[in-house]
């Protein structure tokens, strides 16, 4: 249950949340409807028109009586009265609202608050009435009655003029700040709303750029050494070098197409598996001969879509922490299978093993970002020892995320 916590009250509302008027006379209309700055505004214009109705009647009653204390009397009456029956549901409702109490909980509250403040200011009108019937009556000046309509009709006049009163106290008693209160509470939660899809942008462009980056580095030392490797094995074994361009090409093939789409839609697993047997095939040739590897996947898993880049940074991982670093052969191995009703992609190898840091790098940092970036809770990556030595790194990723991502 979100609370107003987050709530500016005592803040001018934002261009896209504010409909008050920028007339010096609405200036209290700026702040949030039943916060202490609109509340205090809303005092000094309401309080101000009581004040020049209050010695406007206030001035009359005294001409008309010629008692000049009794006109300054009934002035201080009819001020005082308006003034709270015009604010009393407001102040209720202004308390209500710096409660800091949940949002279905405040709306409830504010709406009986006021509610409250009208009926009490609809009472205090019939006592104050009569008292200045009295006052005005005991001071010579009489009032036309009514006619005598008779009981039924008389109860009718009466009970019409108390719902006339209750609207009037509806109206200028805090009645119509209501529905400015909602429609305020609507305009701020789609504004929230608009400024987390805003930063959920922002961090999708961050995440994208970061993918772009990622795809776009083929690994540049990599590149290199391969054309090292070739160069110095064209004079001491040119049927190596040739096998060695072979596979570089090869794998350029398969990845460069890759690295031209749209880094934010999803590849195949399929696809990716390729780029990883291409990359495999190349650091085959680099090391020799001592780099042996295996895929294993269902041919009906190959077509699932799979996030761009990911697999062949664990493949990387794999032979760069864990077969490059130990002398003799070395094994990779992919293995992708249905479990339940997740995909789960492991890449191992029975090289050097888990090392302190190696769980913390950048590859690994930006694959776990993007799975989370697109999946949330529905991937995950995992790093764990292999039996015997070496490492397994495994992706999981629920199906039904991977076919809603992929359409």
């Amino acid at each position: 249950m979100k609370t107003d916590a987050d709530y500016p009250l005592q803040q001018v509302l934002p261009p896209e949340v504010l409909v008050g008027s920028h007339a010096a006379w609405g200036h209290y209309r700026q702040y949030p409807v039943f916060s202490r700055p609109w509340l205090l505004g809303r005092a000094w214009l309401f309080c101000g028109m009581s004040a020049l109705l209050a010695t406007l009647t206030g001035t009359v009653t005294g001409l008309s009586t010629r008692d000049g204390w009794f006109g300054l009397y009934y002035a201080a009456v009819q001020f005082a009265f308006f003034c709270l029956f015009t604010m009393l549901a407001p102040v209720m409702a202004t308390w209500v609202r710096h409660r800091g109490w949940p949002a279905r909980r405040e709306r409830r509250a504010v709406v009986a608050a006021v509610l409250l403040g009208i009926a009490l200011g609809v009472a205090m009108d019939i006592v104050v009435s009569a008292h200045i019937r009295e006052l005005v009556h005991a001071h010579g000046l009489q009032r036309t009655p009514p006619p005598d309509l008779g009981p039924v009709l008389n109860a009718a006049r009466s009970f019409l003029e108390l719902i006339g009163l209750a609207i009037l106290h509806a109206l200028l008693g805090g009645g119509l700040a209501l529905p400015a209160y909602f429609s305020e509470r609507r305009r701020w939660e789609e504004h929230r709303h608009a400024r987390e899809l805003e930063a959920m942008a922002a961090s999708v462009r961050e995440a994208d750029l970061r993918l772009g980056v990622l795809q776009a580095q083929v690994e540049p030392h990599f590149l290199f050494n391969t054309l090292a490797s070739v160069r110095a094995l064209v004079r001491q074994d040119p049927a190596q070098a040739e096998a060695a361009l072979d596979a570089l090409v090869a794998f350029l093939r398969t990845a460069i197409p890759r690295l031209r789409d749209d880094h934010r839609l999803l590849s195949t697993l399929g696809q990716q598996l390729d780029i990883c047997t291409s990359y495999l095939a190349v650091m085959q040739v680099r090391t020799g001969g001592r780099l042996s590897w295996t895929v294993r996947v269902e041919e009906a898993l190959r077509g699932l879509p799979f996030p761009p880049a990911l697999l062949i940074t664990l493949v990387e991982n794999a032979v760069k922490h864990g077969i490059e670093p130990r002398p003799g052969p070395g094994r990779v191995e992919i293995d992708a299978s249905a479990e339940g009703g997740d995909l789960v992609v492991r890449v191992l190898d029975d090289g050097a093993g888990l090392k302190p840091g190696l769980g913390s790098g950048m590859g690994l940092a930006n694959v776990r970002e993007q799975l989370a970036h697109r999946f949330g809770r529905r991937a995950s990556l995992r790093l764990q020892p292999r039996e015997g030595g070496g490492v397994v790194a495994m992706i999981a990723l629920e199906r039904s995320a991977l076919e809603e991502a992929g359409t």
